[in-house]
């Protein structure tokens, strides 16, 4: 008898030589941000299983890819998992793509990597572009500790219920968010998580990318005179140090800073200091300075 290969205990295949299930992420928005191995696999595969078969088919025209492709979406997958399952079964090897990014993330596509685990299918992951990290690498906010939570409920009650989980300001939060809903959503987050700064990021990697930063309130502010459109990631970063009176961060108190930073985070003095040079602009070295300077005029 095989070896299993999972704690979740797979079907034994159907037969001793059975297909693969490829992964495969594809670009969300520019057309050049597809690996060379993700053009490779979707020529070699017997079949693509598309989110929408019409989006999908541009990008393969634009890589001239002949490969036969299937719908795969929310509504048909819980007929089409087992079918595509019985057709790796039976040798076939199937890419899996969604509209944009990485399949599964916020996509269609767990039930049939499941299922595919289950019945003893290798799974192969074939990386690519994903709008949350591209977001998140650009976004100015400390990346060392965050939380992807895709999109947060559509009706304001169980949204703010959710928002009301995530009041313990640790670590970088990240959401998809539609744009008829994105104000509304702010307001929740911003009388429930407090002031925080925050980056928007709008249409990644696509010909109108734009990147809007500073404070929920100066988000609101621009929001109101200035609607976007588009595919929308939002990042709520640490509680923001602002004036009181012009919402601009603050210089007065690098110590105060740092012990917000290690009350909400949880960290010593030395790795606040980091997380506060960063965001403050300035090399650890001159953080300390200005640390030590403020203690001196203390004492």
């Amino acid at each position: 008898m095989p070896a299993r290969a999972s704690f979740l205990d797979p079907l034994e295949p159907a037969n001793g030589e059975h297909g693969k299930l490829f992964v495969v992420g594809t670009p969300i928005g520019n057309l050049e941000d597809i690996t060379l191995r993700a053009i490779r696999i979707l020529k070699e595969v017997d079949l693509i299983a598309c989110e929408d078969t019409r989006r999908t088919q541009k990008l393969l025209n634009a890589y001239k890819i002949q490969t036969h492709t299937v719908s795969y979406h929310e509504h048909n997958e819980m007929t089409r998992a087992p079918e595509l399952v019985i057709q790796m079964e039976e040798g076939s090897s199937i890419a899996l793509v969604t509209d944009a990014g990485m399949p599964v993330v916020s996509d269609p596509g767990f039930r049939l990597v499941h299922l595919a685990v289950r019945h003893g299918i290798p799974v192969i992951p074939v990386p690519g572009a994903s709008a949350f990290v591209a977001a998140l690498a650009a976004s100015g906010l400390p990346v060392d500790k965050f939380r992807f939570l895709g999109f947060l409920p559509s009706k304001k009650g169980e949204r703010r219920k959710a928002l009301e989980e995530l009041k313990e300001p640790i670590r970088t939060l990240v959401f998809y968010e539609a744009p008829h809903r994105l104000l509304e959503m702010l307001k929740d987050a911003r009388e429930i998580l407090g002031e925080r700064e925050i980056v928007i990021a709008r249409e990644v990697t696509k010909v109108h990318e734009e990147f809007v930063r500073g404070t929920m309130r100066t988000a609101l502010e621009y929001l109101k005179r200035c609607p976007v459109k588009g595919e929308i990631t939002v990042l709520i970063g640490l509680p923001a140090v602002t004036d009181a009176n012009e919402g601009a961060p603050s210089a007065a108190s690098i110590v105060s800073e740092i012990q917000t930073v290690m009350a909400g985070r949880k960290v010593d003095e030395r790795a606040a200091l980091k997380i506060v040079a960063r965001a403050r602009g300035v090399s650890k070295s001159e953080a300390y300075r200005q640390l030590q300077a403020e203690k001196n005029r203390e004492s």
